[in-house]
């Protein structure tokens, strides 16, 4: 997979890229992360990439013209199947949007920032719109870690048990059950006898039941679907 990201601000997004899971994915040839500076596209000599709003208001607005210079560039290289643009304004991030795009080969990201970009590259050139939740950050560079961090982690040969994605928290519209690990007993908290009776088809009965249980006490929205 090849992931494109459009930014003013690169240095925000280089660090989650250098540990854990996405630097083994990147080491492993399985991902490739670019991140391309918006200012790099702009034509004049102070790399200006934001004005005033047309109508007044607060807030500057980045312009169309490096943008739309920037995706036209990587689309001269590369087919897209989405060009994606993060704002408090777009689609829930869901666990089913990740599994989705997790099966695409190139996609763009675009980061947002001050009071958005012009509604024109949004009509014209973003082909999806998403949210990582209701309320809204300084700029799309945290949210596109999130985004990227969901997506890579489901690429095969990422995971080292690639099961292991499986059994997460939204993968079947339930949230995961409670899970254990050494010591049994520690200040007389106990770890539930039936996940070291070694029966597995109890153990996965008593896991479905607490994963419903679960979720109908902390989120009963997911059971309506």
């Amino acid at each position: 997979m090849r992931i494109d990201i459009i930014t003013l601000f690169p240095e925000l997004l280089s660090s989650p890229f250098e540990s854990s899971i996405l630097k083994r994915a990147i080491a492993s040839n399985l991902v490739k992360i670019n991140f391309h500076n918006l200012r790099d596209y702009a034509q004049n000599k102070y790399k200006q990439v934001d004005d005033y709003q047309y109508g007044g208001g607060s807030g500057m607005v980045i312009k169309i013209e490096p943008i739309d210079r920037c995706i036209n560039y990587l689309k001269n290289k590369n087919n897209y199947e989405e060009v994606i643009y993060l704002t408090p304004q777009g689609e829930k991030l869901t666990q089913k949007i990740s599994n989705k795009l997790s099966l695409s080969k190139n996609i763009i990201i675009i980061c947002g920032h001050y009071k958005g970009i012009d509604q024109r590259v949004r009509d014209h050139l973003v082909t999806k719109e998403i949210s990582i939740g209701d309320f809204v950050l300084s700029g799309g560079e945290l949210a596109a870690c999130i985004l990227c961090d969901s997506i890579i982690r489901l690429i095969p040969g990422v995971l080292g048990d690639e099961t292991s994605a499986l059994s997460d928290s939204f993968q079947d519209q339930l949230l995961s059950y409670p899970i254990y690990t050494r010591p049994e007993k520690y200040k007389n908290w106990k770890v539930p006898k039936i996940l070291l009776s070694g029966d597995f088809k109890k153990i996965n009965s008593w896991r479905e039941k607490n994963a419903l249980e679960k979720t109908k006490r902390i989120r009963p929205d997911l059971l309506k679907n």
